[in-house]
């Protein structure tokens, strides 16, 4: 494994650079070729708690890695048109395999029971925009942006397989675990049960509206077939789910600002909390319960603000329905977080990066009454529930290794009622490594 990771490291860093920089230094580039590489590493003391279940956070030490590589690949077809493939390999575990914790702690993971590398196409999509004015600003190449002049306002479409995340809640200061808060409440509003398969990406269409201050978008994605299955939903009239966002750049006091609104509904196939309770009220299993009708509706607040040239703030807060089963991402109803990020311009390491957040995830009462009865979920199942707030803090400090190309990452983050478990709740200490490099 180890090999591996050195490999594909050494692929990135080194074979791709020359090629990226020849595509990076044309204006209205033809083609786009970018490459990342990011390996996590966690580890766990040990912890006490009353009892264990089948979904528990491990009491035992942990130590595990995580590996995601992906290459970028753009071109464009015509005007205002891309297409846009991106192959990517992943492996290794999360701490417990990725259960027990509803604020899991690496983003870069998943529950996947084969640890083993696997290729994938990540993403696979067209995007076509339409100019809605003649003015233009240009736009850097990127992962998945080609260099080009965009107009300053335009109407997009983007068809094919995706990370709705890409396009909805996104947050300057927290949304990216390669690079910022390794936290899933903290990369994403946790109580938005957002479509995707196990891995993270669902064939969609999003339609945007981008103008220089606001930005409306919407999109429908599949769901999975089974709760954070693989295998995603064809029958789109029965099980779909629909993404509105809202959002609005403004100043303070000369400084930038952004605020979003979202809403997302959800129909599925999905097991219903009260109704397994009603079945079994001494072993309830929601998978008895699954039909067509079930849907699971919520919103979220994403602000974010500039403080001055070198930190910035954030604020999340979302809320769901929480009667029918989590579907895709993570077991949270309720959750709120806040923290701060500021680079390392005060000591001279301008691409330095340090970060505090904090993060308050609950469920809703059915939700809670199913797990209390020794339910479990895809992620939670303690076999019993003394219920309170999972509650947990990050911090992380990135520096820059290598200029514009390999990051190194340390971080802390410090956990309370891991499942929402007074009787579990440690506190559980999550020590981080990560290593990124990208072109």
């Amino acid at each position: 494994m180890r090999i591996f990771k050195l490999i594909i490291i050494l692929v990135i860093t080194n074979s791709f650079p020359i090629l990226a920089q020849t595509v990076d230094s044309l204006k209205n580039d033809r083609f786009s070729i970018h490459a990342q590489t990011t390996v996590i590493n966690q580890f766990k003391p040990a912890f006490s708690a009353k009892y264990t279940g089948d979904n528990s956070l491990l009491t035992t030490q942990e130590d595990k890695t995580s590996i995601t590589s992906t290459l970028f690949l753009g071109v464009r077809i015509w005007k205002g048109a891309s297409f846009f493939l991106d192959p990517e390999i992943a492996g290794g575990y999360g701490l417990s395999q990725t259960e027990g914790i509803a604020d899991a702690p690496n983003g870069e993971t998943y529950r996947i029971g084969n640890p083993a590398p696997e290729i994938y196409v990540a993403r696979l999509y067209f995007r076509q925009v339409f100019a809605l004015t003649s003015k233009r600003s240009y736009q850097e190449s990127d992962f998945n942006h080609l260099g080009q002049y965009l107009p300053d306002k335009y109407f997009t479409v983007t068809i094919g397989k995706i990370g709705i995340t890409d396009y909805f809640d996104d947050n300057n200061y927290s949304h990216d675990p390669r690079t910022q808060f390794m936290c899933w409440a903290l990369m994403d509003n946790g109580a938005w049960d957002y479509p995707a398969n196990t891995r993270g990406y669902s064939p969609s269409i999003v339609l945007e509206f981008v103008s220089t201050r606001n930005e409306l978008r919407y999109g429908f994605s599949l769901v999975p077939l089974t709760a954070n299955g693989s295998n995603m939903n064809w029958n789109i009239t029965e099980a779909n789910s629909n993404s509105l966002e809202y959002m609005h750049r403004y100043k303070l006091k000369n400084k930038n600002g952004a605020i979003r609104f979202s809403f997302f509904f959800t129909n599925a196939n999905m097991g219903n909390y009260e109704q397994s309770l009603a079945l079994d009220p001494n072993h309830p299993i929601i998978e008895n319960t699954r039909e067509y009708g079930h849907t699971k509706y919520g919103f979220g607040i994403n602000a974010e603000q500039e403080i001055n040239e070198f930190m910035g703030c954030f604020l999340r807060a979302g809320w769901n329905d929480g009667n029918n089963e989590t579907w895709a991402f993570t077991e949270i109803d309720r959750t709120i977080s806040a923290g701060i990020s500021m680079t390392g311009k005060e000591w001279r390491r301008n691409n330095d990066n340090l970060g505090l957040a904090f993060v308050v995830s609950g469920i809703s009462k059915p939700h809670r009454e199913y797990l209390s009865a020794g339910g479990d979920g895809f992620l939670l199942g303690d076999g019993q529930l003394n219920y309170g707030l999972e509650q947990l803090t990050e911090l992380y400090y990135s520096t820059e290794l290598v200029k514009n190309h390999i990051y190194l990452s340390a971080a802390y983050q410090f956990l309370l009622n891991p499942g929402y478990n007074k009787d579990r709740q440690g506190p559980v200490n999550i020590i981080s490594l990560r290593l990124h490099a990208k072109i």
